[in-house]
């Protein structure tokens, strides 16, 4: 079975703001003047003049509502924090909204954002069926963010909000592990401390995650690992961008490090279709997807997607990922002769004498081995008999205690007295220690759910529910 996902990565740059509300046109001036400082004078002209041509398109009278939302916020959340009416005359939802728009115009499932500068650690519907979850702690920079179609917001096992740079979710589809992490990685001119505590916290993330779940990281790099591969071929292709830098060698050292691959470079394209990150004369390449050496196959195409204004600077880089899911067959359990009871000497006399009349009282074998093999394998099954051939089945034990513990040794003792000696006197002593079995589980069982329920009515089990429900966030 084939399990196809389209998987993109944005980066929004700086051209993202936090924009002021905006009630009736008579409070204009107030709310203007009171956030203006955030802009600069031609923006705030621009945006002044855009908001002008608005209420003129839309014929809005001075009596009725305009309305400019934070770039984070939702419909909802804007009528609940301004007490609004039902249907306001027009909303604005700014980045949050443009985002779900593109996804479902492009039919992007799985989306991996850096710097998106929303402060806080929610996770937040976006519109139109797609989540956000994010995890920033500066309003005014940083942050990362993955955004989901709604089909796998459900699927959502594990989100680890490492930190402003760092965020890794886990997802199940088609009873495949899927761990995608979005990454921001500082530019060139930060610390050289905070370069290496991004890396740090990139490794582990990928040391916390088993060898044999897929990883798709979606990252901001702010490096350049160049056109060509020489010497570093198992990692990379030929079809990157310009020359290398630092930073780029540190995209290189860390796919060797944890045996990923860039998958940008191995797709030739257009340089239009290469550069991610584009400003004025400045064409490079700085945003990447890696995944694992291992599942390079299942990516079909990487490419860079022109036309889109949700990033000025920044364009999406797109990915096809096809899942391979294998459905493991069940496996059958062959009859297996009960050679084991040999060691009893009853059993071990009396498989001596059928094997004898079976050979015709011949005292030596005969030469042909395979003949002979034949002959002690059905005189085996018939005297020793054989296994039903049933798989066992795990079962639910966290619930026991010592009393169905001891309870079940000594049913599983009779049983196999019983299979020794077939007595009615066995039989029955087998058949009184199930039924007895039976009821210990059952008080036990019921014992164990009255307490995990008393539990869950307590301060500390309220807690527990609480802290896997925020794993699910």
């Amino acid at each position: 079975m084939k399990f196809v996902l389209t998987i993109r990565m944005v980066k929004f740059g700086n051209v993202l703001r936090r924009m002021p509300f905006l009630t009736q046109p008579s409070l204009f001036t107030r709310a203007w003047d009171r956030h203006r400082s955030h802009w600069t004078g031609e923006e705030a002209e621009v945006i002044l003049r855009l908001i002008q041509l608005l209420m003129a398109y839309f014929d809005e009278r001075t009596d009725r509502l305009i309305l400019l939302a934070d770039v984070s916020a939702s419909a909802a959340d804007v009528e609940r924090t301004l007490n609004l009416p039902a249907s306001p005359s027009l909303i604005l939802l700014g980045k949050g909204r443009e985002l779900a728009d593109m996804m479902e115009r492009r039919k992007v499932d799985i989306l991996c954002v850096q710097e998106t500068r929303w402060k806080g650690s929610k996770a937040r519907s976006i519109g139109t069926g797609f989540k956000l979850f994010y995890y920033g702690v500066d309003s005014k920079r940083n942050g990362v963010g993955v955004v989901l179609k709604e089909e796998f917001v459900r699927n959502v096992l594990e989100v680890k909000r490492v930190s402003d740079r760092v965020l890794s979710l886990k997802l199940e589809i088609e009873g495949v592990m899927l761990n995608v992490v979005s990454g921001y990685a500082p530019q060139v001119g930060c610390e050289l401390e905070e370069k290496e505590r991004f890396w740090s916290e990139l490794d582990e993330v990928m040391e916390s995650i088993p060898t044999g779940e897929r990883v798709v990281i979606g990252a901001d790099f702010n490096g350049h690992v160049g056109e060509g591969n020489t010497g570093d071929e198992e990692v990379m292709g030929k079809f990157g961008v310009k020359e290398r830098n630092l930073e780029g060698q540190m995209v290189v050292d860390f796919a060797k490090r944890m045996d990923m691959v860039v998958v940008n470079t191995y797709f030739q394209k257009r340089e239009e279709h290469r550069v991610t990150y584009k400003s004025g004369g400045r064409r490079t390449q700085v945003d990447y997807i890696l995944c694992r050496r291992g599942n390079l196959k299942e990516i079909s195409d990487c490419k860079v997607v022109v036309g889109e204004s949700v990033a000025r600077q920044h364009r999406m880089v797109v990915c096809r990922m096809t899942l391979m899911v294998c459905k493991t067959k069940r496996s059958k359990i062959e009859k297996k002769t009960k050679w084991w009871k040999l060691k009893k000497e009853e059993c071990c006399e009396e498989f001596r004498q059928k094997l004898r009349q079976a050979l015709g009282g011949q005292v030596v074998l005969p030469d042909d081995w395979e003949t002979t093999a034949e002959v002690i394998r059905e005189t085996g099954r018939k005297v020793l008999g054989v296994s039903s051939g049933k798989r066992k089945e795990d079962k639910e034990t966290w619930w026991w205690n010592e009393e169905v513990q001891d309870s079940i040794q000594r049913k599983r003792l009779a049983k196999k007295k019983w299979d020794m000696d077939r007595t009615e006197e066995n039989r029955q002593e087998y058949k009184e220690l199930q039924h007895r079995v039976k009821r210990e589980v059952s008080k036990a069982k019921q014992k164990a759910y009255d307490e995990l329920y008393t539990r869950l009515d307590t301060r500390e089990g309220q807690k527990d529910l609480y802290r896997l429900a925020r794993q699910r966030d």
